[in-house]
């Protein structure tokens, strides 16, 4: 057996964990499972909106009970709660050191249909970047995903209060957290802040690119277009992937590429969930950098006639030719 297998399957020690008092915290059996010890909650933060209280999953399995609860979210109408990540550094037989590095993941899932009309609760195991068991309330019981895990799968379905705590999660974990969370998770709104700035190519001496940046929005589904002189355009439209702010916001950059000339209009024109209507933010041409293009023009018209007067002087002279003189009458 590898020198982390003394991890799974530790019955007797799970029995002891369960026969210790530990009131309103969880069971927690870790290291050599010889001394279990009692976890420091079993709630997670109180809601901001309803004061209640998350529930944590706290899944009875041999191995690591204790599992914080770290937010849950909507995708495209799903929900999903992301818990526990525990390192662990195993300990071979015989006393002896193994030199390595042993990581356990355990993600327990909500996906939600239609609110809480069906609800799906998924609870995974993986070791060392691979998933080897899964509890899903579809099925009902735990499935090994790998050889690994069919000696764990096979232990834990044959626990009836395992399995009965593990179907009980999707009323008490899942619905549970989705009626605290939904106020102030599924239905928070933040309005997007606009800004658009032109940009220029090192090589190019005027304005090629003009660039409007979205940022502070939640949730993340926006739309921003770009119109010229009130035409959509589609054809030179640059766009960044919705990034992550880290505080629950996000940002997107959206660049045109066109070189603005006097009288053209640009906008740019974002949709979100938080607007009650699109907003629009016009840019325009400066005055003074119109009227320094066309200087910038004019200076080079008359730079070109002074040299092309210049060259066709030397052409003349090298030539041997004189200019003509005026005849008097």
């Amino acid at each position: 057996m590898a020198p982390w297998g003394r991890y799974w399957n530790t019955s007797v020690a799970w029995d002891k964990c369960q026969r210790e008092s530990c009131g309103d915290r969880l069971c927690l059996v870790t290291g050599d499972a010889v001394q279990p010890r009692c976890s420091l909650v079993v709630t997670g933060t109180p809601s901001p909106s309803t004061g209640q209280s998350l529930a944590l999953p706290g899944v009875p399995a041999p191995l690591i009970l204790c599992r914080a609860a770290m937010g849950s979210g909507r995708i495209l109408g799903a929900g999903a709660v992301l818990v526990a990540l525990v390192v662990l550094g195993a300990h071979p037989a015989g006393g002896e050191e193994t030199k390595g590095f042993f990581q356990f993941l355990g993600t327990c899932e909500c996906h939600y249909l239609n609110g809480t009309e069906r609800v799906r609760y998924l609870d995974t195991y993986i070791y060392n970047r691979q998933q080897y068991a899964h509890f899903d309330s579809d099925v009902g019981h735990y499935v090994a995903d790998t050889e690994l895990g069919k000696p764990d799968a096979d232990y834990w379905n044959s626990q009836p209060e395992i399995l009965e705590y593990q179907r009980g999660s999707v009323d008490r974990f899942c619905r549970h957290n989705y009626e605290v969370s939904d106020t102030y998770i599924l239905h928070r709104r933040v309005e997007p802040k606009v800004r658009v700035s032109p940009m220029q190519s090192s090589s190019l001496p005027q304005t090629d690119r003009l660039a409007c940046y979205v940022t502070g929005f939640y949730p993340a589904e926006i739309q921003v277009k770009w119109f010229k002189n009130g035409q959509e355009e589609t054809k030179h439209v640059v766009s960044t992937d919705v990034i992550q702010n880290g505080d629950w916001t996000y940002q997107v950059l959206v660049m045109l590429e066109s070189t603005p000339q006097h009288g053209d209009t640009y906008e740019c024109h974002v949709q979100h969930a938080s607007l009650k209507s699109p907003i629009t933010y016009e840019w325009v041409l400066p005055a003074d950098a119109a009227r320094g293009k066309m200087l910038t023009g004019v200076g080079g018209l008359v730079l070109g006639l002074i040299f092309l007067a210049l060259g066709l002087f030397l052409y003349v002279r090298r030539k041997g030719a004189s200019l003509p003189r005026l005849q008097g009458s």
